[in-house]
């Protein structure tokens, strides 16, 4: 099957619902667009499969039996860095919040547009791919800003020699805050450093990651305060 210009044929789509009419319409529609999908019907049977078989991204529901959404994402974040996408109903800002400080990438309310999850699973891949292009062409140089470094073409962070975790995600936030130490970058210039012009993300999701980006430096090192809030402007880099 010829695959979305843009999308590479043989990417792979986790699919993780309890709900069957979900999985068959969205599996429907992403096959339609050229890509793998496998389907789960809960956290246990995801965990064992996206752990056996490759996967580019995941697309993830927090309610379900057995192993709930919350769960699973705490698993996988523990040895996966691919994209996690996650769907919440429409009233239960708890499990955004939640799921964006453990791992999540991107999140959407159901009932959902599936033309939007589409676009949003394209963003993430595409921004993946952009990655995996720059890592094997001319690796970017590392970024130094006293105790930070940030090799891109690694894609590893070190805070005073010591190894930060980070999702892909939080990794270009902080690469956009650190690049221009002391200027400050609106929400909407931070979305674009993260997920690319024209996909549109909400401010709750961009001061999620920020809040998680801190908490794991905090744990290296409780002092650390180089990401500071500008309240109703943005963020920046401490430049000193």
């Amino acid at each position: 099957m010829l695959a979305h210009p843009g999308v590479l044929v043989a990417q792979t789509i986790a699919l993780v619902d309890d709900d069957r009419n979900i999985l068959t319409s969205v599996s429907m529609a992403l096959e339609a667009e050229g890509f793998t999908v496998k389907t789960y019907t809960d956290g246990t049977e995801a965990l064992r499969g996206i752990g056996s078989s490759p996967t580019d991204l995941v697309v993830l529901d927090i309610k379900m039996p057995r192993m709930d959404g919350m769960e699973l994402l705490g698993h996988l974040r523990k040895s996966h860095r691919m994209p996690v996408i996650f769907l919440t109903s429409k009233d239960d800002e708890v499990d955004e919040v939640l799921g964006l400080r453990m791992g999540a990438d991107d999140y959407i309310k159901k009932p959902f547009s599936q033309r939007l999850l589409i676009e949003r699973i394209r963003a993430l891949l595409r921004r993946g791919e952009q990655s995996l292009t720059a890592a094997e062409g001319e690796n970017e140089p590392a970024i130094q800003r006293g105790d930070l470094i940030l090799d891109p073409g690694r894609h590893q962070c070190t805070w005073k020699g010591d190894v930060v975790d980070l999702t892909v995600t939080e990794f270009l936030l902080l690469k956009a805050l650190a690049l221009r130490p002391g200027h400050v970058k609106s929400r909407d210039q931070l979305m674009d450093g993260a997920y690319g012009e024209h996909i549109y993300v909400d401010d709750r999701t961009i001061d999620s990651h920020i809040k998680r980006l801190r908490k794991k430096f905090k744990v290296i090192d409780e002092e650390f305060a180089q990401i500071e809030t500008l309240y109703g402007v943005g963020y920046r880099y401490r430049d000193r």
